[in-house]
């Protein structure tokens, strides 16, 4: 007969039976069902985990955006005081037909647009000129480029404590120099015109290195080729800027001209600080008040909150026909492109 030959279990490290191994067949199942319990994980992290990274964001929009936002539209409709915010009374449409009436309100408006007028068109104008000096090679390029962002940078409330001083009525150094040739002194925070034109300064001087910035960057992605072949049909500097940059810079040129429109709707830091004596009002005859100081006028000074709401809902209806102005052009230029 053949030699049986028994398998015999190994004994332990303790003495034992070693514990018996599984059957071959079954080793591919158990790993199969790992890697798809491990896929599964990997399928829903790779779903989810994007959501989880940007929900902070919308936790904090719904908080201090979303919210603010409805309770405001629905304060609009309601008469209520900033002394007692949850004592409402239905008014409807009452504090937005009132605004029709409301010589204050349109006052505010016809200033807004001056001031945004005198304030954007020379800023867009400089800006897109000191941009073109710095397009070319310049010594210290960066030292000048960070200079035009320094008054960005500027906190608001020095920026116009500086221009008050500037434009002070018996001390500031704009009227000495006017004195110089013969002017008069300028009444800058009393006189209509002189105080818009004094607040648009400022605004100016703020916003100016910033939007040169942008040209900058505009201006460096147009295709050196275009101007080589400009250069090779005869074209001077200035015809390669008109025909060259300016065309390339339609977009952005749109861009900064609908950004600076909003920030002027929304103008309320420098106006505000250029007369803090008379705070929200704009002068004594309301000679520079936006609209968004009227605003701050009937919310907190008022204590308005209704007619403040409605103020505010109005100047939003504002900037949404901004933006369908601006989606109509950038559509058109895209196609005429």
């Amino acid at each position: 007969m053949p030699a049986r030959h028994d398998t015999a279990v190994p004994p332990s490290k303790e003495g034992g039976a070693a514990p018996a191994r599984p059957p071959a067949d079954k080793v591919p199942d158990a790993d199969k069902r790992r890697r798809d319990r491990l896929s599964r994980r990997w399928q829903r992290d790779i779903r989810w985990s994007p959501y989880a990274f940007v929900s902070p964001f919308f936790l904090l929009f719904a908080a201090f955006g979303l919210f603010p936002l409805l309770y405001t539209a629905w304060a609009s409709l309601h008469t209520v005081e900033l002394t007692a915010p949850t004592d409402m009374e239905w008014a409807g449409l009452r504090n937005y037909t009132r605004i029709f009436d409301d010589e204050f309100f349109w006052n505010a408006a016809q200033n807004t647009l001056t001031i945004g007028i005198i304030s954007t068109v020379p800023q867009l104008l400089m800006a897109m000129g000191l941009a073109h000096i710095l397009n070319y090679k310049l010594r210290a390029s960066n030292f000048y480029r960070v200079a035009m962002l320094a008054p960005y940078a500027t906190s608001i409330a020095a920026a116009s404590l500086v221009f008050v001083l500037l434009f002070g009525r018996d001390y500031g150094m704009i009227n000495w120099a006017l004195n110089l040739v013969g002017i008069d002194n300028v009444d800058w925070q009393n006189d209509k015109w002189p105080s818009q034109f004094a607040v648009s300064t400022i605004v100016i001087w703020r916003w100016t290195g910033y939007n040169a910035l942008i040209y900058l960057a505009a201006m460096q992605a147009i295709p050196q080729d275009l101007y080589e072949s400009a250069a090779l049909d005869g074209a001077s500097r200035w015809r390669q800027f008109i025909h060259v940059t300016l065309p390339s810079l339609r977009p952005t040129i749109l861009f900064t001209v609908v950004v600076s429109t909003i920030g002027a709707t929304q103008l309320f830091g420098e106006p505000l600080l250029f007369d803090p004596n008379k705070g929200a009002s704009g002068g004594p005859e309301h000679e520079f008040q936006t609209l968004g100081l009227y605003l701050y006028e009937q919310g907190w000074v008022n204590l308005h909150l209704g007619r403040a709401s409605a103020i505010a809902w109005a100047m939003f209806l504002i900037l949404i026909v901004i933006g369908i102005v601006n989606y109509v052009i950038s559509r058109r230029l895209r196609a005429s492109s």
